[in-house]
């Protein structure tokens, strides 16, 4: 059965597109048909993969407001297994274009109900806010992955977005899980580090991963040559722990 998870913070900077990103290109590595859905106007998970948003004609644009079929949009990387729903600038424009649409919280649910059953796991990046498209997203999702970073105000939203989830499946979608709490930019070395994390997993003592993603710059690096650090660096510490990580996401399916 497809599962579908949200990959959400509105704060800004946390790792969440470098989390979706890699975290697809796991499960697909493990040979899980995956699908990663850019939500994001940036389109950094787009170009993250090594698509060139400049020659698409189509994004998740025309998917949520033109109706146009997903399998219109979606495009192959170069790596078994993964594929990308692609977002570019215009996607900036859904936002109001969707308030005139009937059941807008609902469009991107619609749309991926026709295509759930060509793939294991659909990830869906959102955007770094709690907008219309993060809505879509929680609405479409079955659960929701919130990367947090270690630094000094790691907490802050973290509770707005809980009461987020809180109010859809009050509205919208009644059965949506927390996935789980995956800290990212961890240095065991420095004291905050390790006071976030003894924090948060203080706060939210059965959501937080076991799996920590490190501080990495070969991991930030890896999105300039359109490459998953699964690519860029396969056996450095940020791609061992992002197949940690997808392990264990696949575990909590079972």
């Amino acid at each position: 059965m497809t599962r579908v998870i949200a990959v959400a913070n509105q704060k800004g900077g946390v790792g969440k597109t470098t989390t979706s990103i890699n975290l697809a290109a796991c499960l697909a590595e493990g040979r899980k048909k995956t699908l990663l859905v850019d939500l994001d106007a940036q389109g950094n998970a787009t170009s993250g993969l090594g698509i060139d948003k400049s020659s698409l004609s189509r994004c998740m644009y025309d998917v949520l407001i033109n109706n146009t079929e997903m399998d219109g949009i979606i495009q192959p990387t170069e790596w078994k297994n993964l594929w990308v729903a692609p977002a570019t600038m215009n996607l900036a424009g859904a936002e109001i274009d969707l308030i005139e649409k009937k059941n807008p919280a609902n469009a991107l649910k619609k749309h991926l109900s026709k295509i759930t059953y060509n793939y294991d796991f659909i990830i869906i990046d959102c955007p770094p806010s709690l907008s219309f498209l993060t809505v879509n997203a929680l609405t479409a999702a079955a659960s929701v992955l919130i990367p947090i970073q270690c630094e000094f105000y790691a907490l802050e939203g973290v509770s707005q977005l809980l009461s987020t989830v809180d109010r859809i499946r009050q509205s919208t979608n009644p059965d949506l899980a927390v996935e789980g709490i995956v800290m990212t930019m961890t240095d065991s070395r420095t004291n905050l580090s390790n006071d976030v994390v003894a924090q948060v997993r203080e706060h939210f003592p059965d959501l937080v991963y076991k799996t920590m993603i490190p501080r990495s710059v070969r991991l930030g690096e890896a999105p300039s040559y359109g490459q998953p650090i699964t690519v860029y660096d396969p056996h450095g510490k940020a791609a061992e722990a992002y197949r940690a990580l997808a392990r264990e996401v696949k575990r909590h399916g079972r």
